[in-house]
Formats: structure tokens, sequence, C-alpha cells
């Protein structure tokens, strides 16, 4: 499993020119779920994500959490996150998960960031054409790979 966390003073999700979700400062996940996914994998991501110190305290440092700034969180489906380019130049997706597992891993991996932050999570919508605005705040960006810990 794989997430690009941005840290946010906004984001937001539209499809069909109707805004689905949005938030304002907090992080936004870009969640990519494999075939060996396993709960395992999202246990560790909503932990490490929540914890990420990447908001600054009162001496400008980056020292404070999602949770400790009571920020927002939005998370959107990207399968594209498990895409491989080790041959040629087409992205071969092999490694990403189908519908009938990626959509109840992203559905829980919503819903334990909603248990873990102590509010609802913004959502996008599994397989919809999206489209994703955000103000990257930094900017920050950080990616982690649940497989290399």
């Amino acid at each position: 499993m794989r997430v690009v966390i941005q840290r946010v003073a906004s984001a937001s999700v539209t499809i069909d020119s109707k805004v689905k979700s949005s938030i304002g400062k907090g992080l936004m996940i870009l969640l990519g779920v494999g075939h060996e996914d396993e709960i395992a994998d999202i246990d560790y991501l909503v932990k490490k994500a929540a914890a990420l110190r990447i908001f600054d305290d009162d001496a400008g440092v980056m020292n404070r959490s999602v949770v400790d700034i009571e920020g927002e969180v939005l998370v959107v489906s990207q399968f594209t996150l498990m895409a491989s380019t080790k041959k040629g130049n087409r992205p071969s997706y092999i490694e990403a998960a189908g519908h009938e597992k990626a959509i109840p891993m992203y559905e829980e991996f919503c819903r334990r960031m909603s248990d873990t932050i102590g509010r609802p999570v913004g959502t996008g919508e599994f397989g919809a054409d999206m489209k994703v605005s955000l103000i990257n705040d930094g900017p920050v960006t950080i990616c982690i790979d649940s497989k290399n810990r």
C-alpha cells in the first residue's frame, strides 16, 4: 500500500462538476492499494500519517501532527500509485488491487483514519473521474510505502 501525503491549506474533490468533499488545513492523502496488501498495511499507514509531525509549532518548527492541530483529512483512491515503470515507457499496473479488494481496503483506511483523528474524513469516489484541487502548504509532500518499513 502506498500513500502520498500532502500538507495542505485546503483541498477538494470534484466529480461531474459537483464538489464531493472539501477540507481546510490538514492532509490530502492519495492512496494506492496493492493486491498483496492487508489490514496491517492500513494500520501502519493510518498511524504513521496521523502522527507525522509536519505542521508548525509556535516556534515555526514542524513539530505537530494533523491530530495536534485538529486538522482535516481528505483521502482519494489512486491506483496509479502502484505503477511499475521498470520496463519501457508505459506504466504497468499489475501490482494494483482489483475493485473487489481495493474498495473495501480504501473504505477501511478511511474509517480507521476517521477514528484516529476523531473527525469525519473527506473522500473521493472510487473509480470515478475526479478533479482534485489543493493548495500544498510549504510545499510538504511525503511518500510512504507500507512494504518499506
